[in-house]
C-alpha cells in the first residue's frame, strides 16, 4: 500500500487519532478576552478603593458640619440629628454657636479677604512667571542656561529658611514708610510692612521658580516658526507673547493659576506672621482664631461644629475650582515631564 493509501486508511480498533497541540484561534481569543476583563475588574476595584480612601475625609467633614455640638466626632456616615451651624440668632454660651452669628467674628469679611488676596496673588504670579518663562524659552543670550539653572536651584531652598529674613525686610520697609510718610506726597503712598496685607501678595509680583519652569516647558513646545513669521510681519516681542505664546500656553497658565490660588487660599503661616488686626484676617487665620476660642482648652464649650462649618466653606470653593478646570489641570501636570 502506498504512503497516501496508508494515510487515508481507517484507524485500527482501539486506536485514536493524533491529538492537536495547537489551541484553536477562537479559544485563544476567549482566553485573552477573559484576561482583559479580569484585569479591568481588578483595576476598577483598586480605583474604587482609592476613591473611597480619598473621598471619605471630605464626606466626614460635610457630615460633621451639619451635626449638633457633641456629635461632631461620632464618625457616623450621616448625622443622626441634623443641625444648621452656619447662620442664626446669637445666643450666648453655653448655648451652641453658629458660624456667622458669633460676635466679633467677621467670617464673611475674612472670606472676602481670602478671595481678593488669592486671586490677585495668583494673577500676578501667573503673568510674571509667564513673562520670565517666555524670555528663557525664546531669547538666546549669554549664560541663559546658567541663569536658568540658578533659578531652578532656588527651588531647593525651603520657605522656612527665608521666613525670618523676609519678615525683617518687611519690618524695615514698614518702619521706613511710617517714618517718611510725608515724603511720599501727602500720604498718597500707604503704609507697607508688617501688620498690613501687602506681604501676603506683593511677593507674587516676582514670580516663582517652579511656575517659570512649568511654563517654559510649554513655551518650548510651541514651534519657533510661529514667532519668526510674526516677526516678519512686524510684531513686537510683547505682541508675539500676547497673541501667540499666551493663547497656546493656556493649559499651563491655568494650572499655574490654580496651584497658586490654592496655595494662597489655604495659607495660614503668612497671615499668622504678618497680620494683627482682625479686619485684615484671612479665612484660615480666622478659623484658627475661632478654634482657639471655642475649643475646650481655650475655655470654650467645645463648639467644634462651628470649626467644621467654617472648614467646609473653605474647602468647597477649591473643590469647585478643580472640578471646572480639571482638564487643563491634567494637561498642565503632564507638561512637567516634557523635555525642553
Amino acid at each position: 500500500m502506498s504512503a497516501v493509501g496508508q494515510e487515508r486508511a481507517p484507524l485500527a480498533p482501539g486506536t485514536t487519532g493524533p491529538i492537536p497541540t495547537v489551541v484553536p484561534a477562537r479559544r485563544r481569543r476567549a482566553r485573552r478576552f477573559q484576561a482583559r476583563w479580569i484585569t479591568k475588574l481588578l483595576l476598577i476595584l483598586v480605583l474604587i478603593g482609592l476613591s473611597i480612601l480619598f473621598l471619605y475625609p471630605f464626606e466626614w467633614l460635610v457630615a460633621a458640619a451639619f451635626k449638633p455640638r457633641g456629635d461632631t466626632f461620632d464618625n457616623s456616615f450621616l448625622p443622626h440629628n441634623w443641625a444648621w451651624n452656619f447662620t442664626g440668632k446669637y445666643i450666648p454660651s453655653p448655648a451652641p454657636q453658629r458660624l456667622f452669628a458669633i460676635p466679633g467674628a467677621s467670617v464673611g469679611h475674612w472670606m472676602w479677604n481670602s478671595v481678593w488676596i488669592s486671586v490677585l496673588g495668583a494673577a500676578l504670579t501667573t503673568f510674571v512667571s509667564a513673562c520670565v518663562a517666555f524670555a528663557f524659552a525664546y531669547f538666546r543670550f549669554p549664560l541663559r542656561n546658567f541663569l536658568f539653572g540658578v533659578l531652578l536651584a532656588t527651588m531647593m531652598l525651603p520657605g522656612e529658611v527665608t521666613m525670618i529674613p523676609v519678615y525683617l525686610l518687611w519690618n524695615h520697609i514698614g518702619k521706613f514708610t511710617l517714618n517718611h510718610h510725608e515724603i511720599f506726597g501727602m500720604g498718597i503712598v500707604p503704609h507697607i510692612g508688617t501688620g498690613t496685607q501687602y506681604p501676603l501678595w506683593v511677593p507674587n509680583a516676582f514670580g516663582s521658580a517652579f511656575y517659570i519652569f512649568l511654563q517654559r516647558q510649554f513655551f518650548l513646545g510651541i514651534p519657533r516658526d510661529y514667532f519668526e513669521a510674526a516677526r516678519m510681519d512686524g510684531d513686537s516681542y510683547f505682541s508675539m507673547f500676547r497673541r501667540i505664546a499666551l493663547p497656546l500656553a493656556k493649559p499651563a497658565l491655568i494650572v499655574t493659576f490654580i496651584f497658586e490660588i490654592q496655595a494662597k487660599w489655604f495659607d495660614l503661616i503668612t497671615p499668622l506672621i504678618y497680620l494683627r488686626d482682625q479686619a485684615t484676617f484671612t479665612a484660615p487665620l480666622g478659623m484658627k482664631i475661632l478654634f482657639d476660642r471655642f475649643n475646650n482648652v481655650g475655655g470654650g464649650e467645645g463648639d467644634f461644629q462651628v470649626i467644621m462649618a467654617g472648614t467646609l466653606l473653605l474647602v468647597l470653593p477649591m473643590v469647585i475650582l478643580f472640578a471646572v478646570f480639571q482638564k487643563y489641570f491634567i494637561r498642565g501636570i503632564a507638561v512637567q515631564g516634557t523635555k525642553g
